[in-house]
């Protein structure tokens, strides 16, 4: 298996960060499109997320983002032992407070990493499996 470089790396890691900062609306206009339930968008943020620390060794995030992408895996930690509650519906990607500082902390990470999350017209990535 080849392993991706760190352009391909990085790419997939702000993919999955912009996804996470998407406003709600735009979040769920994806799930449908993709038809996956809410907890794809954390799925594709882990296995980015699993890369940060490479990518700061290498000089291509600051430990600044790394620290927003940690708060981003906690609360995605936090919210995984929720599973029989309302959290894991497309409701409430605007409602619960988990997902809305989730949100922000990704929006914290792309402008500490100097990107735009766009005007919320921005195209979202399409699914990335790593196996």
């Amino acid at each position: 298996m080849e392993i991706p470089g760190p352009s391909a790396r990085w790419r997939m890691l702000i993919e999955a960060v912009v996804l996470v900062a998407s406003p709600a609306a735009a979040q769920r206009a994806w799930l449908e499109k993709y038809d996956v339930p809410p907890e794809e968008i954390f799925l594709g943020f882990d296995d980015a997320f699993r890369l940060a620390e490479e990518l700061v060794r290498e000089g291509m995030l600051s430990a600044t983002g790394l620290s927003h992408l940690r708060m981003i895996d906690e609360i995605h930690g936090e919210m995984a032992g929720d599973e029989g509650t309302d959290r894991w519906t497309s409701e409430a990607l605007s409602a619960d407070a988990e997902w809305n500082r989730a949100q922000w902390s990704a929006r914290e990470v792309l402008t500490a990493e100097g990107q735009t999350e766009g005007e919320g017209d921005a195209r979202l990535p399409d699914p990335c499996i790593v196996r």
